[in-house]
């Protein structure tokens, strides 16, 4: 196997991620593109193929020794994935709901899992032409047209009493949310569209936490771990579990909760219970 550097990997994911954004971009603002429903009954579109098409072409050539799983191709078997030592996990767009619905708030995951923990994380957002990144152990970055920086949680004045900022889903219910936090402290909504831009805005110190309830996959968390934990916060599942990697038969997730300053007793504030 080639002996790749972190950072030709991680330089060859941002560049792939911008590339199929790009076209994301073009492909938005034209209008131009098809909606279908999956067997799940999530929505795809052209755009997602188009931008999968993109990123799995630049990938392969550069790393043909690297396998790839990303939601929109057929996914291996377990037993066959359970040889990858690592391999790319690919979302060509986070937040395809909001894509149809014109919110802007959708992004292009790309992720390297190694021995079952991400190691690399670049999350492109098109319509702001913004990119978050992170490598493991180097600390997490976001470049805009403006400048390029590192970026950190947000440390609360106060993390037994502060106003906790929550990133909330613009088709999920507030009120669910809420339920599920203890009402011994005071918050505040941010609502926002892809799983994957609420946790950069946790990465970026703009919220404290966002608790994902319902069906995910594992290319939905993967680019985002690497990122919050470089940035110095957790993403965990909801019960405070760790999220798992191609360890299991099915790519599905369990609900999750993203946390910015580890100093803030999580833990006691997630009051969650999975419902029936």
């Amino acid at each position: 196997m080639p002996d790749y550097t972190l950072q030709t990997l991680l330089d060859l994911a941002k560049s792939a991620a911008v590339e199929a954004g790009r076209e994301v971009l073009n492909i938005y603002d034209s209008g131009d593109f098809s909606a279908y429903q999956k067997q799940d009954d999530s929505p795809v579109t052209s755009a997602d193929y188009k931008a999968n098409d993109i990123i799995t072409q630049r990938l392969e050539e550069a790393t043909p020794d690297i396998p790839i799983l990303s939601e929109e191709n057929m996914h291996a078997s377990l037993a066959e994935r359970k040889q990858w030592s690592r391999y790319w996990l690919i979302d060509p767009i986070d937040g395809t709901q909001e894509f149809i619905a014109r919110s802007g708030d959708f992004a292009i995951n790309i992720a390297l899992i190694e021995n079952n923990e991400p190691i690399i994380g670049v999350i492109y957002w098109p319509p702001g032409q913004t990119l978050y990144f992170a490598s493991k152990d180097q600390g997490a970055f976001k470049a805009s047209p403006e400048k390029e920086c590192q970026i950190r949680v947000r440390e609360l004045d106060d993390p037994g009493s502060s106003v906790v900022k929550i990133a909330i889903s613009r088709r999920q219910s507030r009120d669910k949310i809420l339920s599920k936090l203890t009402r011994e402290r005071t918050y505040q909504t941010l609502p926002l569209g892809s799983c994957s831009l609420k946790s950069c805005f946790i990465a970026e110190g703009k919220a404290d936490v966002f608790m994902r309830i319902g069906i995910t996959g594992e290319w939905d968390t993967g680019a985002s771990q690497c990122i919050i934990e470089e940035a110095g916060g957790r993403i965990l599942a909801a019960n405070f579990e760790p999220l798992t990697y191609n360890q299991r038969h099915s790519l599905e997730n369990p609900d999750f909760v993203v946390m910015g300053d580890q100093r803030v007793p999580w833990q006691e504030i997630v009051q969650y219970t999975k419902e029936k």
